[in-house]
């Protein structure tokens, strides 16, 4: 079992910067990859940005490529995401959420691959 709580949420102009972070407990968060998805007003759950379990690789959306960075630390049991150059369309409710396969090192972008979620953190990009 892995429980997370992400943080960094805010209201930040277009063009600007934030940086999400997820903090997860259990036993089970130094074998699990973890992803980063956002849900905006009236729009289904899109995936983000994945980083394997053991932070060797990531996988990106096109739409956030090149702008975001997702990194992990699992001495600190935490996993972050770095928001560069932030567009309105980014305004959303992003969540982090833990993988269902231990040593997963793959691009799975389907939530329903993710048995664990966080609570969310609001991101509003005004124009």
């Amino acid at each position: 079992q892995v429980q997370l709580v992400e943080s960094g949420g805010g209201l930040v102009q277009a063009g600007g910067s934030l940086r999400l972070s997820c903090a997860a407990s259990g036993r089970t968060f130094g074998t699990s990859a973890m992803g980063w998805f956002r849900q905006a007003p009236g729009k289904e759950r899109e995936f983000v940005a994945i980083i394997s379990w053991s932070g060797g690789s990531t996988y990106y959306a096109d739409s956030v490529k090149g702008r975001f960075t997702i990194s992990r630390d699992n001495a600190k049991n935490t996993v972050s995401l770095q928001m560069n150059t932030l567009k309105p369309e980014d305004t959303a409710v992003y969540y982090c959420a833990a993988h269902r396969i231990k040593f997963y090192s793959g691009r799975s972008a389907d939530p329903k691959e993710y048995p664990y979620w966080g609570q969310g953190t609001q991101v509003t990009v005004s124009s």
